[in-house]
């Protein structure tokens, strides 16, 4: 089931092929505990939340030093799956359920993952600065751009200004206008060819 990160990122170190392997294991174990991911989609693990997580680093490889907060992240998407990608940067992962943000220290502790830290934390109450924030459809853009705006650095230290970037799927029509002139939208079939992602699938990157 890796092949398919593999099929897309090919030049990965050992570390983080182990990584990512040991991550089907570790949700099943959890997701019958503590339901961070539908039972129904288990299966699915590495296409619909791993590799749709890293969507995210086709858009931009983050240069190493970069600080990003995943807002919202559930079971740790898309945190968990950058910062094996990314293991040079540092993330800071979110969530007001204390009992996912307990899944996402115990899977990165099992993997090794040190460049994490997972905090059980409304997004109104981080004040941490960040180069980039990043989440899964957790709200309506505008409500989140409302709340993270306090926590984006204004400094431009990578290919793209420092922002915002959401995965998000179905009609984005009337939530996306009112950023039209400063928003960018990628289908995500434009990177990967599963048809999965030709499901209105998207990646929103908002400069701030």
């Amino acid at each position: 089931m890796i092949d398919i990160i593999t099929k897309y990122f090919p030049i990965l170190s050992e570390t983080q092929l182990e990584q990512f392997r040991q991550l089907m294991p570790l949700y099943t174990d959890w997701n019958a505990k503590i339901n961070v991911i539908s039972r129904k989609d288990i299966n699915n693990l590495y296409e619909h939340h791993v590799l749709h997580s890293l969507a995210i680093a086709k858009k931009i490889a983050f240069n190493d030093g970069t600080k990003i907060l995943d807002f919202g992240t559930g079971g740790g998407f898309p945190g968990i799956p950058l910062a094996i990608l990314f293991p040079n940067c540092e993330f800071k992962l979110i969530d007001g359920t204390s009992k996912k943000i307990r899944v996402v220290q115990e899977v990165a502790q099992a993997i090794g993952l040190k460049n994490i830290t997972a905090e059980h934390l409304r997004g109104e109450d981080e004040d941490g600065k960040y180069d980039f924030i990043v989440s899964r459809a957790v709200m309506q853009l505008s409500s989140l751009m409302h709340i993270i705006r306090k926590n984006i650095k204004k400094e431009y230290c990578n290919k793209l200004h420092n922002g915002l970037l959401c995965l998000k799927g179905g009609d984005l029509t009337n939530e996306l206008a009112p950023f039209k002139k400063q928003i960018q939208v990628t289908s995500l079939d434009t990177y990967f060819e599963e048809d999965w992602f030709k499901q209105d699938k998207k990646l929103i990157y908002i400069p701030i």
